[in-house]
This record gives structure tokens, C-alpha cells and sequence, in this order.
């Protein structure tokens, strides 16, 4: 059948198709349905962990065996060259950028995703590197961040990568439905998918938060003495948290009126150094890559156990309630970094917007404290006879 069109419709359709904001120029897209994976390898680093990346019926999983790591500190990562799809030329022009999407789904959660942009010039592997919190181990979730200066041409290997990072000495899978990069014109492309969060991202002015809140009860748990409380633990007539091997410091806030507000943005945890004492020569015996990890705190959240545990009854077997580590503490850490080491110096720890919701929501049921490395950090305590706050949390709600 022949269709006629008059000249002034013909002007009316090219008018609108010019009008149709630009986003996608060139486009990568791999849905995972054909019988092989194609163009795609993995690799893993640190630690003890391996890794595959099959297909399935309609998606490609990655599975992770990290059940000989000893310090989890591992990464397991997805990576592919995409140069020869996109027209990297326009990666030059004022307002282009790269955006990466993905659907995933995971075999545990909470845990943290990464998506990471480079080339075959890249230096600096941190600078368009992006998390995402998946709050869930049931559902499909979309998610995807867009580049800022991307430092990119036509003479350039571009490569997009997901990674997996630091979930704890189990074995873990992610599927992934589709991955998918487009050259977009970053004022009409609309928002990111998901809830993009910047990797270690800087401080701001802690005037800028509203809230301010001391912790309520603090503790020392020990795995030597399960059942014993150390809430005398002191240096003197100071009373401290002592963290070291098999002694860790546990946090916990009543949040009151704020108790299941919503978080806006991130959150701080203050803590102040009465002493520290480390070392070890690690980069000498596990290289450099894995040695530069040690000689930190880690700092986790307490997903199970007993929820309103005090500082006068806490004790390891109180807190645990018998149950695993794994169904008590998430394996994969908020953040490892290093501490202020001056007596009465803070340390500002960075509480993503999705952290700081779960412990306003009471799914998070506080944070813990461990060594990294063997460290041995002294931060002070809640003192109410000595008027010492101890560890404290900022951050701001929505009205």
C-alpha cells in the first residue's frame, strides 16, 4: 500500500523529529538472551575469592566463592570494551557524557554494587566509580549513574565494568538482566536510575545538619569472653572503647520523634581518638594492592540480634542471641578508613542516605566497630558522670 504525504506534513514530521531531545546516539546493549556470553570477561582481586559469569534462561549471573578469604577485602568484577558501539567522538562536545543501566538482582542483601567507567588511560579508577545500595534479595532493580568528564575519545579503549566487593567469606550471586551504555546530552536525559552514591565521598560542614544526636548506649562486645559485659572498660578514670582482634565496639541510638523519618541525604558518625596503636609491614608480605587495606576500622551495620540491648547487660552471646555472625552483623561493611590517630581528634564517617534510613527505620539496629589489620584503636566513650558524648551521629530528615 503507498502512502501520499503532502509537502507541509512532510515539514510538520521532520520538524518534530528534529525536536526529539538527542539522547542516544550510539547505543550498547546486552540483553543476556543468546546461548553464550559474548565479549565480556571477569577477574577478581585481593583476597581469596573466585568468580563465574554464566548465562542462564534469559540473564547472565555472577557467582562468587569467597569462602577461603580471610580479610574480605575482596573484589570480583565484570568488564567489557565498548568502544567499537558508541561514536566516542561526541564524548568531546560540550554537555556529552556516558550513561551505564543495569537491571540486577542479588542473592543477599543489603549489599552495595559498583559500576566503574575507564580506558586503557585511566589513572585514577576512583574518579567515575558509583555505588548502589540494593535494599533487597527478591526483586529486580534498575540502576545506573551518568559520568562527569569523562575523559574519552575516538583513540580511546572505553570500557564499562560492575563489580562486587567485600561481601563477606561466603558464596554470592548477582544476576543481571540486561547492561546497557548510551551517549547522552546530559540536560535532556532525565535522572539517573536508582539512587546513585559517590564512592567515599568528602565531608561537608557538619553545621549543615539539623540533627545532632550523642549515642545513646555504647559497648564492647569480646569473643574470648562471650558472656561477660565490659561496661568498667576505662583508661584510667576515662571510660573507652578498646577495639582490637577479638574485642569490638558496638553503637546504638534511641532516635525518638526522628524514629522512621526520612533520611535526606547522607549521615556523619563522629568519633573522637583517645589513642591508637598498629603497625605491620603488610604491603611486604601481601604486596601492594592487598597490603595498602590494612592498619583501619571497619565499620558495620547490625542488621539481627537483640535490638534494645543497654550498655549495663551487652555481651557478645546478649547481642547475638546465639545466631551467626552473618545473621547478626552484614558482612559487606559501610566503610573501611583510616582513624584520626591525635588524642581528642575526630574521625567523620560517611553514613550513605540508604545507611541512615535503615537505622532510622530500625532495620539497622546500630553500628559496629572492628579492626582491620592488626590495630588497635581506643575511641572514647558515652560518659554522663564525666559530660562525654562519645560517638555522634549527624543528620538531616525530611519534614
Amino acid at each position: 500500500m503507498k502512502i501520499n504525504f503532502s509537502k507541509s506534513a512532510l515539514r510538520i514530521v521532520l520538524f518534530f523529529v528534529m525536536m526529539v531531545p538527542c539522547v542516544c546516539h550510539a547505543q550498547f546493549l546486552d540483553e543476556f538472551d543468546r546461548h553464550d556470553i559474548e565479549g565480556w570477561f571477569f577477574f577478581t582481586g585481593d583476597g581469596d575469592a573466585s568468580m563465574d559469569f554464566v548465562q542462564k534462561d534469559g540473564f547472565a549471573r555472577i557467582s562468587v566463592d569467597a569462602t577461603e578469604d580471610r580479610f574480605n577485602v575482596w573484589w570480583a568484577v565484570i568488564k567489557r570494551d565498548i568502544s567499537d558501539d558508541l561514536d566516542l567522538s561526541l564524548l568531546s562536545k560540550p554537555g556529552y557524557e556516558l550513561r551505564v543501566e543495569a537491571r540486577v538482582r542479588v542473592s543477599h542483601a543489603p549489599r552495595r554494587l559498583n559500576f566503574m567507567i575507564n580506558t586503557d588511560r585511566t589513572t585514577d579508577f576512583y574518579r567515575q566509580l558509583i555505588e548502589h545500595d540494593i535494599p533487597d534479595n527478591t526483586n529486580w532493580h534498575t540502576i545506573g549513574f551518568t559520568t562527569k568528564d569523562l575523559d574519552a575519545g575516538p583513540d580511546d579503549s572505553l570500557f564499562v565494568q560492575l563489580g562486587v566487593t567485600d561481601w563477606g567469606p561466603d558464596t554470592y550471586h548477582v544476576d543481571l538482566d540486561y547492561y546497557r551504555a548510551d551517549i547522552v546530552y546530559v540536560d535532556e536525559a532525565g535522572p539517573d536510575a536508582g539512587e546513585p552514591l559517590k564512592y567515599h565521598p568528602p565531608v561537608p560542614d557538619l553545621d549543615t545538619f539539623a540533627h545532632k544526636l550523642p549515642v545513646t548506649h555504647d559497648g564492647l562486645i569480646n569473643l574470648d569472653f562471650p558472656e561477660v559485659n565490659f561496661s568498667n572498660w576505662k583508661t584510667g578514670d576515662t571510660r573507652v572503647l578498646s577495639v582490637y582482634a577479638s574485642q569490638w565496639a558496638v553503637l546504638r541510638w534511641d532516635f525518638g520523634d526522628h524514629a522512621g523519618a526520612e533520611a535526606e541525604g547522607a549521615g556523619i558518625l563522629e568519633v573522637t581518638t583517645h589513642s591508637v596503636s598498629r603497625g605491620g609491614r603488610y604491603v611486604e608480605a601481601y604486596g601492594e594492592d592487598l597490603g595498602v587495606e590494612f592498619g583501619k576500622i571497619r565499620v558495620i551495620e547490625i542488621l539481627g540480634g537483640e535490638a534494645d540491648w543497654d550498655t549495663e547487660t551487652l555481651s557478645y552471646n546478649r547481642l547475638t542471641q546465639g545466631l551467626p555472625y552473618a545473621e547478626v552483623f552484614n558482612t559487606q561493611m559501610i566503610i573501611d578508613l583510616a582513624l584520626n590517630e591525635t588524642p581528642g581528634g575526630k574521625t567523620s564517617i560517611t553514613l550513605s542516605r540508604p545507611v541512615m534510613q535503615r537505622l532510622l527505620d530500625g532495620t539497622t539496629k546500630g553500628l559496629l566497630i572492628r579492626p582491620l589489620g592488626a590495630i588497635n584503636p581506643v575511641i572514647l566513650a558515652k560518659d554522663p558522670e564525666a559530660s562525654q558524648a562519645g560517638a555522634r551521629l549527624f543528620f538531616n530528615t525530611r519534614d
